[in-house]
């Protein structure tokens, strides 16, 4: 035999192998099919109405001109005419978590909607009922009626790791039903103005549309909800975070049973701690979460938590970052017992402290039960009394705070949680009491002036009670 022979012989050898190994590659790569059969017909696809005044053509509102890199809820509505009220529609994407139709999705997908319509797979649309939101966690609960509707499984998000694969269903752009695959990047991803929610990252294709949609695992459980892109240019650039199913399924428990979030409260502002920091205060490597301030009256001041202090330990848990105590503090029942190891002046102390519940927003402490009054009264609101330093805060006398908002005169009127109701039909409210005596007394289908306070500033919304 000649030597070309031997040649040709080990072309074929090589080649054979090189094709074997193509079809082993090939076969050790996911099939997405069946799990997508099996689970796409419990997804649906969210439309939203609203009224609001329009932009000047082609401006973009503020949260958008952070640029050139900023982490962007991928929800919006085009841009219009200058100042005329308009008709605003909008899109996003849910799951159906049970078969009597709860829905869970973005708050953002359905913040300030007056009209909720919901897509499901066999293309019947049907109209949905607000139960619940939360926008700390950006979670929303909806109802639609309907019998015997497929619905997700529920994974466990703290059972994912970095490098499993994942797949999304959503209707990125308009376009229902688009699957999407990656793998899982990092877990716990702590992002900008978000202290209440671990992310997990993933580099699976999420686009405007996908907001609210579900991430699987590769059982066809359900393991996060897709939430936020960060990106340059508005689009996918490779990096998306969905909210962990552990995370969300604890909200909507909270949502359906009582119609609000009630997270744990320390009542401290940290700083990171950063190499020169960690020398400064003795420690072998940067980690904790330093004490640079004590809210007065709070649970950490009540425990003699100091400013200065370092939390290297929360119930046990490591503190790697900073940014890791908040939502850990979160999720700590409201008035258990909780464990602090601090650094102090270089020594080791361990704390016990009882967790309270988080305000509202800044300083404002979250109502006690007696002080809620029924959700169903003729404005569809539920309000609590306002202590000292909010008032002060706010330099208000008197007034009540907004925790819930239903469908009805005050959703269509403007009025949003956390406002400040200051005064009704020119009436000053001075607690919950007196303003169930108020609203009782509206006259029906009258427009009233509201004086509402949001975010300091005051400004009056009408008002046309129902019966």
């Amino acid at each position: 035999m000649n030597r070309s022979y031997f040649s040709l012989i080990g072309r074929v050898w090589i080649f054979a192998l090189f094709m074997l190994g193509q079809v082993t590659y090939a076969a050790s790569l996911p099939d997405f099919t069946e799990l997508v059969e099996d689970h796409s017909p419990a997804v649906v696809n969210i439309s939203t109405v609203s009224q609001q005044a329009s932009r000047n053509k082609g401006q973009m509102p503020p949260e958008m001109e952070q640029m050139p890199e900023f982490f962007r809820h991928f929800f919006g509505a085009p841009f219009g005419g200058e100042g005329q009220p308009r008709e605003s529609h909008s899109m996003g994407s849910g799951f159906i978590v049970s078969e009597d139709g709860i829905i869970l999705t973005n708050n953002h997908v359905i913040d300030g909607a007056d009209e909720i319509l919901v897509r499901l797979n066999d293309r019947r649309e049907l109209p949905a009922k607000l139960i619940g939101s939360d926008p700390r966690s950006d979670l929303a609960v909806l109802k639609i009626e309907a019998a015997d509707l497929p619905v997700v499984k529920i994974g466990h998000s703290d059972k994912l790791k970095v490098g499993e694969w994942v797949f999304a269903i959503g209707s990125p752009f308009g376009f229902d039903y688009t699957v999407t695959a990656g793998i899982v990047s990092a877990m716990g991803r702590n992002l900008p103005n978000e202290n209440y929610v671990p992310f997990i990252q993933t580099d699976v294709a999420i686009n405007p549309g996908n907001s609210g949609g579900p991430l699987f695992n590769m059982n066809g459980e359900v393991v996060g909800i897709n939430s936020q892109i960060y990106t340059r240019s508005g689009g996918f650039m490779g990096v998306s975070f969905a909210i962990p199913m552990d995370v969300a399924m604890n909200v909507v428990d909270q949502l359906k049973q009582k119609g609000y979030v009630s997270r744990g409260w320390l009542g401290v502002l940290i700083q990171e701690v950063n190499k020169e920091l960690a020398e400064s205060f003795g420690l072998d490597k940067p980690h904790g979460a330093l004490v640079a301030q004590v809210v007065p009256n709070s649970p950490a001041e009540a425990a003699g938590v100091k400013v200065g202090d370092i939390i290297t330990h929360y119930q046990g848990v490591e503190i790697g970052r900073s940014s890791e105590l908040p939502h850990l503090v979160g999720r700590t029942p409201v008035g258990d017992l909780a464990s602090l190891d601090v650094v102090r002046a270089g020594k080791n102390k361990e704390l016990k402290v009882k967790i309270g519940e988080l305000p509202n927003e800044e300083g404002e402490r979250a109502a006690p039960a007696k002080q809620q009054k029924d959700f169903n009264n003729r404005l569809n609101l539920r309000v609590a009394n306002l202590d000292d330093q909010t008032k002060s805060r706010l330099q208000v006398v008197s007034g009540v705070v907004v925790t819930q908002v239903g469908d009805g005169p005050a959703r269509k009127a403007g009025i949003r949680v956390n406002d400040v109701i200051s005064a009704i039909n020119n009436q000053e409210v001075e607690n919950v009491e007196q303003f169930d005596q108020l609203v009782k007394s509206l006259p029906e289908g009258k427009a009233v002036p509201v004086l509402l306070i949001r975010d300091g500033n005051p400004s009056f919304v009408v008002i046309k009670p129902g019966n």
